[in-house]
C-alpha cells in the first residue's frame, strides 16, 4: 500500500496519482492540507525520503519567506513550519514500506511501484 500525499489542485500530485492507479497499486490518499502530518509524521517522512528537512519543504512559497524562515533555519522550527502551514510541504510524498519519494519527476515515484 502507497500512503499518498495529495494536493488535488497541483498537476504533479494529480500526475502522479495517476501513475500509481494506473500501475494498479494500492493507494491510501492523504490530502495533507487538510490533514496536516504532525512533526513526528513530518520526521518519519523525512527519514524514508533520506532528505534533508529543507529539501521537503517549498522554499518559493511566499509563506515560506513571510515566516521568516531560510535554508539555515534550525530543523526544528523547519518540522514547526510545515505541520503549521502544510502548503510548505513539497509535494507530492509517496511512502511504502519505510520507503518515500517526492514526486517531482513524476517517474520517481516508479520505484515504489
Amino acid at each position: 500500500m502507497i500512503t499518498y500525499w495529495h494536493y488535488p489542485k497541483c498537476s504533479k500530485s494529480r500526475a502522479g496519482l495517476a501513475l500509481i492507479e494506473d500501475r494498479g497499486a494500492e493507494v491510501q490518499i492523504r490530502v495533507y492540507l487538510e490533514n496536516a502530518p504532525s512533526v513526528d509524521e513530518l520526521k518519519a517522512a523525512q527519514a524514508a525520503l533520506g532528505v534533508s528537512t529543507i529539501e521537503m519543504m517549498r522554499t518559493g512559497e511566499k509563506l515560506f519567506k513571510d515566516l521568516g524562515l531560510s535554508k539555515d533555519s534550525p530543523e526544528d522550527a523547519l518540522l514547526a513550519a510545515m505541520a503549521a502551514h502544510p502548503i510548505l510541504i513539497e509535494r507530492p510524498i509517496a511512502i511504502k514500506d519505510g520507503k518515500a519519494v517526492i514526486g517531482r519527476p513524476t517517474e520517481a515515484i516508479e520505484t515504489l511501484l
